[in-house]
């Protein structure tokens, strides 16, 4: 592959949720695809925010501290709220958190690693399916 690549919160919390290690797989994964992990503030708010134990917590939020971050300013609070406007304008409205994250691919050029339908509506956004 050898790209860019923000995996989506519902990536971390199925990986969770199955008691897989996301750190684990998600590190194995991206070294033998040949890409880099990228992370945004909502995913990172959304993953981090449904953890019970602090050491996970921890562990988690070093492995999200190490990815590419995609900075949310003013730039990209106007890109999301233009492209939810058009997707709106098709009839293709998705939940705003998604167009967040949609915005922070589409402005590195990374793909979506994700299992939420929503994102197959961004025209032009690459989305691929978790490990």
């Amino acid at each position: 592959m050898g790209s860019d690549v923000l995996v989506d919160s519902n990536v971390y919390i199925d990986l969770l949720r199955t008691r897989r290690d996301p750190v684990e797989v998600l590190f194995d994964w991206a070294a033998r695809e040949d890409c880099s992990l990228a992370i945004c503030g909502m995913v990172r708010l959304e993953v981090l925010r449904g953890l019970t134990s602090l050491k996970a917590r921890h562990k988690l939020g070093a492995f999200l501290d190490v990815m590419i971050n995609v900075p949310t300013d003013n730039r990209l609070w106007m890109d999301a709220a233009d492209l939810a406007w058009q997707l709106d304008r098709k009839g293709r409205a998705i939940p705003g958190p998604d167009v967040i994250v949609a915005s922070c691919a589409l402005r590195i050029g990374a793909a979506v690693m994700t299992s939420d339908g929503h994102f197959h509506q961004v025209e032009g956004l690459a989305v691929i399916a978790p490990p």
